[in-house]
């Protein structure tokens, strides 16, 4: 069992219709281990976001991630951080129409920035970016538990 986060984005948590759609399919693929609305703040965007500082995409990015609220889940799943990868589709919205229609950021991305949704790339980063959305999670205990359930 692998544990991820998922972050919904502004512009979807704003749209209730397509929300309610992406936690039933969400519920529906993992167990959610803890789940929360939360505005992200530009320092907090900043930290979250560390690694494009320097980009083209940095300011806009960490700039738009505090237009509005968030949805942040911890999910488990076996091969979760892939599956839920998959499930969002491609980083450029462009490409996810036209090589996956079905996935996420087909369905509700705008723009590359404004593509609906993140997801951890590696153990490490879901670790880190955990910590950062979800300071109050023990994720020891919740590794323990997992482990203990296998």
């Amino acid at each position: 069992m692998e544990i991820t986060l998922a972050l919904i984005k502004p512009h979807v948590v704003r749209n209730t219709l397509a929300l309610r759609s992406l936690l039933a399919m969400i519920k529906a693929n993992f167990t959610v281990l803890e789940s929360k609305q939360i505005h992200i703040t530009k320092h907090l965007s900043e930290k979250f976001y560390a690694e494009h500082q320097g980009k083209f995409f940095y300011n806009r990015l960490t700039t738009f991630m505090g237009s509005g609220p968030s949805y942040a889940l911890i999910l488990q799943s076996d091969g979760g951080i892939s599956k839920w990868r998959s499930l969002m589709g491609p980083t450029k919205v462009y490409k996810a129409i036209y090589t996956n229609p079905d996935c996420i950021r087909a369905l509700y991305g705008l723009s590359d920035t404004r593509n609906a949704c993140h997801g951890s790339d590696s153990p490490e980063s879901a670790l880190r970016e955990i910590d950062i959305l979800f300071p109050e999670f023990n994720i020891t205990d919740a590794l323990k538990a997992i482990e203990n359930k296998s």
